[in-house]
């Protein structure tokens, strides 16, 4: 077999918990590459079924705060540390990039494929960041659910948060993880 470094980087790529980075996050010129690259994914009709939005510096600190405002009102635990909590969440890394699949109606081409382009944008900005030392993660949470952090990100009825992906500076190497057996998840051929 042929060595192929794309591929054991594939094999061996591992997530960096926001909570584990630092600064510096890449520059602006870096930032293009990244951006650039997310933006190759499949995309049956060319249809582009998503928007990024960067966030760097106090852009992170508004959408935190907005975040908090709306998780608020639904929390079970109100105090002041789960508050401070959710308006932290976007400062624990340099740089946050929002992905939003925003599907367009079409007669040939489902919804579903557009939502999972979307996920293919967020796997590629990892893929892309990491491959260049960068440390990145690909979040959540009850955030990503809420209308009004949907709608300061640019987003409109029918869109939905794909993810948020945290790039920065890793403060120590991630653990491995057990990952599941090929046999237990890959079938060939058709069910019996």
């Amino acid at each position: 077999m042929v060595e192929n470094s794309t591929l054991e980087f594939l094999k061996t790529r591992r997530s960096v918990l926001a909570r584990n980075m630092e600064e510096p996050g890449p520059s602006a010129d870096v930032l293009r590459e990244i951006l650039t690259a997310a933006t190759r994914v499949p995309d049956h009709g060319k249809l582009a079924p998503w928007r990024l939005v960067v966030l760097q510096e106090e852009a992170r600190a508004t959408l935190g705060k907005i975040a908090a405002d709306a998780l608020a009102g639904q929390a079970v635990d109100k105090s002041v540390d789960a508050y401070a909590s959710s308006a932290a969440q976007f400062l624990r890394a340099p740089c946050v990039i929002a992905v939003l699949a925003c599907p367009k109606a079409h007669p040939k081409i489902p919804r579903s494929e557009m939502i999972l382009s979307a996920g293919a944008v967020c796997m590629t900005l990892l893929t892309a960041a990491q491959s260049l030392g960068f440390a990145a993660q690909w979040l959540t949470g009850d955030v990503a659910y809420e209308s009004a952090v949907l709608q300061c990100l640019g987003g409109h009825a029918g869109d939905e948060i794909a993810g948020f992906i945290y790039i920065g500076t890793p403060t120590q190497a991630p653990s491995e993880r057990a990952r599941p057996a090929l046999d237990d998840v890959v079938q060939f051929g058709l069910a019996p």
